[in-house]
């Protein structure tokens, strides 16, 4: 494996990814992964953790980069150790530039918007009938092209259009890739040091400005969207309790994309045992209440029953882990997954008692605008 830490920024990696690579890339820091010395592929992410200390030995390599599922039980996790590995890292914000891409030739809403509505009404009743805190249920956009899908482009404008945030990109085991944006970053391991920052609770932004700072203190002043919001925060914390000596919680505050309000909290904590690496702390905290609910196996029987279809690697994780033990995973939303001439847009919200089926509706139209205007569409 080769490794490359200069002369390159952030920018310029997201500008060389080429279809088949992994990208994990914020305007301030980058991995850039390709090509393929070993890969492992299970449905248990403890038993991909295990091997690791064998494939590095055996490979020669020091990383592995990769993906888990929604649910890991019934979709495998997969690890790649890349031939080449770049990094790049900036004290100045930079942007690859932005490049026109074709438009669909069919829009497919997956449920139509009234099914949607009518699941949202089922999971605010389900959430009492099941001893349930809180669901996520998502929905779809299905995009057909008279050509394949630039993949490059669209990664390359997701990282134009979101710098504040982290655009990633991740050859799945089938082939298909997955793109996205995500604000929420499920954990990182530097050393000793472990960080979280959760996010639930959200608010459309507005072109307005008013409108736009009226969202954004209504979120602020939401119940609702602050007892949502404790819910995934007090999981995060409680998973974490065990492996860290010490456990530090600053939040909510109000942060943005270009697209959404959210709250967010920040949750930093001391490690205990050093042989728990980054990889084993993303699988005990996946699936968080952010992306599928509480309790965690009762929430996702129920986005199972009521979602029309299988989520696969949408609201799993992206990242890498090193031989150390020392990695960062992103939660996967804001994201599509592209198949030749497809591709399939996901965006979900959190359902608990006080949900509106209206504004569940409007909140996954509005996160649909990621990716949405990293094709210069409008739906």
């Amino acid at each position: 494996m080769t490794t490359s830490t200069a002369p390159a920024t952030p920018a310029d990696l997201a500008a060389r990814y080429e279809r088949g690579d992994f990208l994990l890339a914020t305007a301030r820091h980058a991995l850039l992964a390709s090509g393929a010395v070993a890969t492992a592929t299970d449905t248990e992410p403890s038993r991909l953790s295990g091997a690791l200390p064998g494939l590095f030995t055996d490979s020669g390599g020091s990383i592995a980069v990769g993906v888990l599922p929604f649910d890991t039980g019934s979709t495998p996790s997969h690890l790649v150790l890349p031939r080449a590995v770049h990094r790049a890292s900036s004290d100045h914000a930079a942007v690859p530039p932005r490049t026109s891409l074709p438009r669909p030739v069919k829009v497919t809403p997956v449920p139509e918007p009234e099914a949607h509505l009518a699941a949202v009404r089922a999971a605010v009743a389900a959430l009492s009938d099941r001893d349930l805190r809180k669901v996520v249920l998502a929905r779809a956009l299905d995009l057909d092209f008279a050509e394949a899908v630039p993949v490059a482009e669209v990664v390359r404008n997701l990282a134009n259009g979101n710098p504040r945030h982290t655009t990633y990109a991740a050859q799945l085991p089938d082939g298909r890739t997955l793109v996205g944006a995500t604000p929420e970053l499920l954990l990182s391991r530097t050393g000793g040091a472990v960080l979280s920052r959760p996010h639930a609770g959200s608010m459309p932004r507005s072109a307005d400005p008013a409108i736009d700072k009226a969202n954004g203190e209504a979120l602020l002043a939401s119940e609702k969207d602050h007892v949502e919001h404790a819910v995934v925060v007090e999981s995060v914390v409680e998973i974490l309790r065990p492996f860290c000596r010490t456990l530090d919680v600053r939040g909510p505050e109000l942060v943005s994309t270009p697209a959404i309000w959210h709250l967010s909290t920040t949750v930093t904590g001391e490690l205990i045992d050093q042989d728990v690496t980054a990889l084993d702390l993303a699988a005990a905290l996946h699936p968080t209440p952010a992306i599928c609910g509480t309790p965690t196996d009762a929430a996702r029987s129920l986005v199972q029953e009521l979602e029309p279809f299988d989520r696969a690697y949408y609201a799993g994780a992206v990242g890498w882990v090193d031989a150390a033990g020392d990695g960062e995973w992103a939660v996967g939303i804001r994201c599509a997954e592209i198949a030749d001439t497809a591709m399939r847009l996901y965006a979900g919200g959190g359902i608990v008692p006080a949900s509106d089926p209206q504004t569940e509706l409007d909140e996954t139209s509005a996160k649909f605008r990621t990716l949405l205007a990293a094709m210069g569409l409008e739906l």
